[in-house]
């Protein structure tokens, strides 16, 4: 729960020195508590004082980071129970289970798989973020091998999950500048883990039967100076992983409880065999609230919709959804290819580049920043008139793109004709079908024509 000015204050040693930059010591209170200043600013705070605020101004979540550089994963840090709230900030990670029980050939495909899996949704890219390498079988040099393999394959994020301590942290050595999470860290294997994980600096994977086992091994963790976790409670079926991961968050946000304070890991892939069963369950972890889920396979038909279900939840409902402004090339085309326009919300561009490529045929699809307004919308508060239209085709070039003088606009935007009709002399400005659907039957009948 975030700190009030008052309590800020209490701190503080009320001089008003004004050495802060503020007048007085209740004015730079209520300036960290609304993040525009920090504990330090203050000179005259004791050190005991300055590290108690810095702990409770801390946030409620933590952030952690698994893996290293580009393909790092970072979850944690959220601020709300319910996405309308305000939004989520930290998308989880997916994780595809690779175990060192199956066959070289069988790895070698899910690798390819996983790392070829690449889809762009509204200009982001969609795919795996994790491995995880489970040890299920009974030789210790296997498991090495299996970790080695993917080091020399890909550099994506690594979960490993090994039952025998000893295995598990000469694995993270070999990855170590990887920042790999390790998994399971226990009551039972705490004592030997603790100065593992400080030596090596991973991310410690809690593992206990109930939040009271988590909770416990977490404050262990924490007096022993380890900063990242990710806490699995071990449910056994959806509805308690729903249960755990909801509670976990409530307790840090609503209470301030910081042994729960950290992202959670969840395992559909040991929970069902079902794949559908399996997908469900992610896509409810996903909803509430996991930091990372683990798959078995990377099966594209069940990815593909947790990918865009995970992109869903994860984008800022304070904001349309919206693509980048410029002119998209639809299946290569020439310079006398149709010419068509709408707006930037993510929805038309969609709709209407999707009914371009059934169409067939190569065209020209020029999309204009209407801050996320759809055609009517953004025709009625002037972003997307003749004069703006006529603006865009002179920052891009759209008379040099093809070399005939003919625009096709929305079936919605009548009155947008009469504009363009005066703002781009020399143009044939054609009206579009009033639904995209129809797109492909008029391309190939009006256009053609």
């Amino acid at each position: 729960m975030a700190l009030k000015g008052a309590d800020i204050l209490k701190k503080l040693p009320k001089t008003n020195c004004k050495e802060c930059g503020f007048p007085t010591c209740f004015a730079f209170a209520m300036k960290i508590a609304t993040g525009g200043a920090k504990p330090q600013d203050c000179p005259h705070m004791s050190a005991q004082s300055r590290a108690e605020l810095e702990a409770e101004l801390s946030p409620p979540i933590k952030l952690v980071t698994v893996g290293s550089g580009a393909n790092a994963l970072v979850i944690g840090e959220e601020e709300v129970m319910f996405r309308h709230e305000k939004t989520f900030f930290h998308e989880p990670g997916i994780a595809i289970l690779l175990s060192d029980r199956e066959a070289e050939g069988e790895i070698d495909q899910k690798l390819k798989k996983i790392v070829g899996f690449d889809f762009e949704r509204i200009g982001v890219k969609l795919k795996v973020n994790l491995l995880a390498l489970s040890h299920d079988s009974d030789e210790g040099g296997r498991y090495l091998a299996l970790v080695r393999k993917v080091l020399e394959t890909t550099d994506m994020a690594l979960v490993l999950i090994c039952r025998d301590t000893e295995l598990l942290f000469s694995a993270a050595a070999l990855c170590a500048g990887r920042k790999p999470l390790v998994y399971p860290i226990s009551g039972q294997n705490l004592e030997a883990a603790v100065p593992r994980l400080k030596e090596l600096d991973v991310v410690a994977g809690v593992c206990g039967k109930g939040l009271d086992e988590v909770a416990n091994t977490a404050s262990a963790l924490r007096e022993a100076g380890i900063e990242e976790m990710v806490l699995d409670s071990s449910p056994g079926n959806m509805e308690e992983a729903v249960r755990d991961n909801t509670l976990i968050r409530r307790s840090a946000l609503k209470k301030g409880f910081r042994p729960l304070g950290y992202p959670t890991i969840a395992f559909p892939c040991f929970l069902y065999k079902d794949r559908l069963q399996e997908v469900l369950a992610a896509a409810a972890c996903i909803t509430k609230y996991a930091g990372i889920v683990v798959l078995s396979e990377p099966d594209e038909h069940l990815l593909l919709p947790l990918l865009v279900y995970r992109f869903n939840i994860y984008s800022d409902p304070r904001r349309p959804m919206t693509v980048e402004e410029k002119i998209y090339e639809i299946g290569g085309p020439g310079e006398d290819a149709p010419l068509l326009i709408t707006t930037n919300y993510a929805l038309d561009f969609f709709i209407v580049s999707g009914a371009i490529e059934e169409a067939g045929l190569p065209a020209y699809l020029c999309i204009k920043n209407t801050e996320g307004l759809g055609v009517l919308a953004s025709w009625t508060s002037g972003k997307f008139n003749g004069e703006a239209i006529a603006e865009f085709f002179g920052k891009y070039g759209v008379e040099k793109t093809v070399k005939h003088r003919k625009l096709i606009i929305p079936g919605a935007a009548r009155k947008l004709k009469e504009e363009l009709e005066e703002d781009l002399p020399g143009w044939q400005i054609i009206l579009g079908p009033h639904e995209a659907s129809d797109i492909p039957k008029f391309l190939a009948e009006e256009w053609k024509q």
